[in-house]
């Protein structure tokens, strides 16, 4: 911290004592984001979720995995790069952590704009879309000003821009359990039908092993009824003898 700086940015902290745990921390949330974008990739892809419809669609997620690929590993290089030893290079990998993932959302908000026009009926795109759409124009609000900031003696004003935009992309990440959603309460569904089918399966199965009993019990007052029969013709005729 420098000695007009009264609030601490985050890398000035993760800089200090607490690096190893900075440098995990970044690696951990930022390598399973990107596992969410893989996985809701492939999700679309096996219709799981809403499928992409058209060429435009499937560009649009690819350019949005590769952005935020480019901004995984500046947040990683700017944990490892720390803000004492290699101020420069913490501030170049700092930049293109936040540019990385606002395009990232850019892209990601054309694809679901385009989702939205064949699936109406999904809220869930709709909702996720408004979503990303806030953490886009409140992010590039902040980073501006972060940036503005940075670069002046309003030290202690950027760091606080700085937390801000770090709470705000917590949301961010967030959202994408929301957009996973839908596909596991159709694997619910799923999963539910076929018990149901078992379910349907064993009754049916106690139903013909009933009719088989029925079959069963009827045979058998039949030949009871026979014998029966049979036993009472010669005591009737020893009446009748009689």
């Amino acid at each position: 911290m420098e000695p007009n700086q009264r609030i601490a940015y985050i890398s000035d902290i993760g800089a200090q004592g607490l690096r190893p745990l900075f440098i995990a921390g970044s690696c951990v949330t930022t390598i399973f984001l990107d596992l969410s974008f893989a996985a809701e990739r492939w999700l679309r892809h096996t219709g799981r979720l809403a499928k992409n419809m058209g060429t435009v669609e499937k560009v649009l997620s690819a350019l949005s995995i590769i952005c935020a690929i480019g901004g995984t590993a500046g947040l990683i290089l700017l944990s490892i790069f720390d803000t004492v030893h290699h101020p420069t290079l913490h501030d170049g990998f700092l930049l293109l952590f936040i540019a990385g993932y606002i395009l990232s959302a850019i892209f990601i908000c054309a694809e679901y704009q385009r989702l939205g026009v064949h699936f109406r009926q999904h809220r869930v795109l709709r909702a996720s879309f408004w979503a990303k759409l806030f953490f886009i124009i409140v992010e590039v609000v902040l980073a501006a000003v972060f940036i503005g900031t940075s670069f002046t003696s309003n030290k202690s004003i950027a760091a606080v821009f700085e937390w801000i935009i770090a709470l705000i992309f917590t949301f961010y990440v967030v959202t994408f359990c929301v957009d996973l959603l839908p596909a596991s309460r159709d694997h619910q569904k799923i999963t539910n039908a076929q018990f149901g089918h078992t379910d349907g399966a064993v009754a049916e199965h106690g139903d013909a092993y009933a009719m088989g009993n029925g079959g069963y019990g009827g045979d058998r007052g039949a030949r009871d009824a026979g014998v029966n029969g049979r036993t009472q013709q010669p005591q009737r005729r020893m009446a009748q003898n009689y």
